[in-house]
């Protein structure tokens, strides 16, 4: 009687492992399908000026001079550049046929150059459209055509405990596959106020970021943005940007290359069970003010220190991190109402919604009120003009600021987006016309050079002129 008991626990056992072994999904159709969506970016980046490996070598100065060594050991700072190896920095997915890509802004803000390189091999120069920081996403396009692209769905109908899979290069191991689950949708992360953060327990690791969030439908519901690690490698715990926020925010960035979010200008802490007490409410939920901007949009309205939001533009604000995300994504300008706990009661007003300074997010709108070329020149440069009072906070004279630098002669010399060009040879610069018309009166094969600031640090980079120069 013992053995046949055994015998069926055995085979009640088997059953229940082959059950679960049934259930595992398959995600081969997926990445076959799929995984040609999914772009690796890499990028170059010159070695920045204050670290002293910047500007070109000593100038005018023979290696065999007595003073070489001199200036050398003495001039760190304008020792030669030394240009990066291309570098892996993260993943990317493609949203439409003619080469928008959607990727981290931590990916691609920092990089001069920045290399696509899709399933099939082919290598692209890719252009910043624009980044978005408070979000973390960014926006690039290459020059390519009828490109496979990803469908969206909906991270609103994800489900915690669903099946996701990130496709993606950790480390630099291109197109990896990794799988786990939905571990929490909605998630809060310190100095992350705009983004409700699905996190799962897919494994995320350095070179994931930019990626795609897969659910089984073989839709992206999110960009794999970050990982909570005491060691810097994953340790079970990462966290995706809904799609949805991240394409309102390319929408906008493709559109007008700024985000506009909306502001009511308040101070905000959590209710505590503690706080709910004092303040008579019976749940522990919205967002305290603890102070009011003068003459803000709360001021005008009414809204006043040790109100309780709980409610904003009909939307429930259960918790205080969900206030920022409700009012940055709420139309500057429109006017919405807002309910609130005040002594014991609940009173609702009306808001008129201010709007949030916004991050300049791409390199070639930095400066909006200088007069800017319409394309680069001969050496790969987009040069502004640069205004009195600009002038005056440089402390300079005259000078052109480098806002865009195309893969070129000028990048492999050290010139980089924020550079100010003071001289040309020994001419000082006064506008872009005039800039020009000095670099189109040098012969190819000759040898310039420009006087260029950045930061504290001023010094001359010189770089021969050659036309028709593709190399990269």
């Amino acid at each position: 009687m013992m053995s046949q008991l055994i015998l069926i626990s055995l085979l009640m056992a088997s059953s229940v492992v082959l059950a679960q072994a049934n259930e595992l999904p398959d995600f081969t159709g997926l990445v076959e399908k799929y995984g040609a969506m999914v772009v690796n970016i890499s990028a170059v980046q010159t070695p920045s000026l204050m670290n002293g490996q910047a500007f070109p070598e000593i100038p005018g100065i023979p290696e065999n001079s007595p003073f070489y060594d001199f200036f050398k050991k003495h001039m760190q700072p304008f020792s030669a550049p030394r240009r990066s190896e291309p570098k892996s920095l993260g993943s990317g997915f493609i949203i439409s046929s003619d080469g928008y890509i959607l990727t981290n802004a931590h990916v691609v803000e920092a990089a001069d150059e920045i290399t696509v390189k899709l399933n099939d091999k082919r290598e692209f120069v890719a252009e910043v459209v624009g980044t978005d920081r408070k979000t973390d996403v960014a926006l690039i396009k290459i020059n390519a055509t009828d490109l496979p692209i990803v469908t969206q769905g909906d991270p609103e109908k994800l489900k915690v405990g669903e099946w996701v899979i990130a496709i993606g290069s950790p480390f630099g191991f291109e197109h990896s596959v990794t799988a786990g689950i939905v571990s929490a949708k909605g998630r809060s992360l310190a100095q992350e106020n705009y983004v409700p953060f699905i996190q799962t327990d897919v494994a995320i690791n350095p070179g994931n970021s930019g990626g795609p969030l897969f659910n089984m439908k073989g839709e992206v519901v999110g960009i794999n943005s970050q990982i909570y690690s005491r060691t810097g490698g994953f340790m079970g715990l990462s966290f995706a940007i809904p799609i949805n926020v991240a394409t309102d925010i390319a929408n906008q960035l493709k559109l007008s290359g700024k985000i506009s979010r909306g502001r009511i200008g308040v101070m905000i802490q959590e209710v505590t069970k503690d706080l709910a007490d004092s303040f008579g409410l019976t749940d522990s939920k919205g967002a305290l003010v603890v102070s009011v901007e003068k003459d803000g949009p709360a001021d005008r309205a009414g809204i006043k220190a040790r109100d309780i939001i709980l409610n904003f533009d009909e939307k429930e604000v259960a918790i205080s991190a969900d206030l920022p995300r409700i009012v940055g994504n709420t139309k500057p300008n429109s006017k919405v109402s807002v309910q609130l706990w005040r002594d014991g009661s609940l009173k609702t007003v009306k808001v008129e919604v201010g709007e949030s300074p916004s991050d300049e997010v791409a390199e070639n709108r930095k400066l909006k009120q200088g007069k800017k070329a319409d394309t680069s020149n001969r050496l790969g440069l987009v040069l502004s003009e640069i205004t009195v009072e600009q002038k005056k906070q440089l402390e300079i004279t005259n000078g052109l600021l480098v806002e865009g630098v195309q893969p070129g002669i000028a990048s492999r010399s050290g010139i980089r987006s924020g550079d100010i060009i003071l001289g040309f040879n020994s001419k000082d610069v006064t506008s872009a016309e005039q800039f020009n018309d000095l670099l189109n009166q040098v012969k190819s094969g000759k040898n310039i050079a420009l006087l260029v600031k950045r930061g504290d640090i001023t010094t001359f980079i010189t770089m021969k002129l050659i036309d028709n120069d593709t190399k990269k």
